[in-house]
C-alpha cells in the first residue's frame, strides 16, 4: 500500500502551484489529463517506499502548457487552468478534505490582491536606506538602552557584560541554603513536647 507525501497548494486565476514535499524522491511519474486528473507517484527513502497522490482537480487544465520541476528536497509543479478563473477548492469532489492536502501559505495569494502582487524581484524601494532600519541586530546604531549616545565611550562592551555576569550566581553554582545554614530537615527542632 501507498502512502501519501504532504502536498502543498495555492493558486491564482490562470495557475495552481503544487508542491509534493517528498525528499531524495526516485521513479518520479507524473500523468496529468486535460479534465483535471493528477496523478503522481514515487519512491523515498533506502527502503524505496512507495508514495502516491491520485486527485481529480476541480476543473479543466492545460497539460501542454503545465510543468514539473524535481529537487533533492521537493517536486514542484505549474498545473496552468484552461480557464483564467478562481476555483472554489481544490479538489472536484466536496466535503471532507484529505489529510495530506496543505495550503502553501507562501505562494498564496488572495483573488482580490492578485493584480497587486508582484514577484519579489520587481518590488521598488525607491530611496529607502536600510542601514538606518536596524534590522542586523542592533549595531551600529549608537544608542545604549538608556537611549544615550555611546559614541563618546568606545570601551570594551564585552568587559561590561563580563562584570554585570560575573557579580551574579549562576543557577548551577547557588549554594544550598538549608545545609549551608544548618537548617536541613535532620537538624530542624523537635516541636513535639
Amino acid at each position: 500500500m501507498s502512502r501519501h507525501p504532504l502536498v502543498k497548494w495555492a493558486q491564482r486565476s490562470d495557475e495552481l502551484y503544487i508542491t509534493i514535499e517528498l525528499p531524495d524522491a526516485q521513479d518520479v511519474k507524473l500523468k496529468l489529463e486535460p479534465e483535471g486528473k493528477f496523478y503522481f507517484s514515487a519512491t523515498a527513502g533506502a527502503d524505496k517506499i512507495p508514495y502516491e497522490v491520485d486527485i481529480d482537480l476541480f476543473d479543466k487544465i492545460d497539460v501542454d502548457n503545465s510543468k514539473a520541476n524535481i529537487t533533492s528536497r521537493n517536486i514542484f509543479y505549474l498545473v496552468t487552468k484552461a480557464e483564467n478563473k478562481w476555483w472554489d477548492r481544490l479538489l472536484k469532489q466536496g466535503g471532507k478534505l484529505l489529510v495530506f492536502l496543505k495550503v502553501d501559505w507562501d505562494k498564496w495569494v488572495d483573488e482580490d490582491e492578485e493584480d497587486d502582487s508582484k514577484p519579489v524581484s520587481d518590488m521598488d524601494f525607491g530611496d529607502v536606506d536600510f542601514s538606518k532600519l536596524n534590522m542586523g541586530g542592533g549595531e551600529g546604531l549608537g544608542i545604549d538602552d538608556a537611549g544615550e549616545d555611546d559614541d563618546d565611550d568606545d570601551d570594551d562592551d564585552e568587559s561590561d557584560i563580563e562584570e554585570e555576569v560575573a557579580g551574579q550566581p549562576s543557577i548551577g553554582n547557588e549554594p544550598d541554603t538549608k545545609e549551608a545554614v544548618g537548617g536541613g530537615p535532620s537538624s530542624a527542632p523537635d516541636t513535639k513536647a
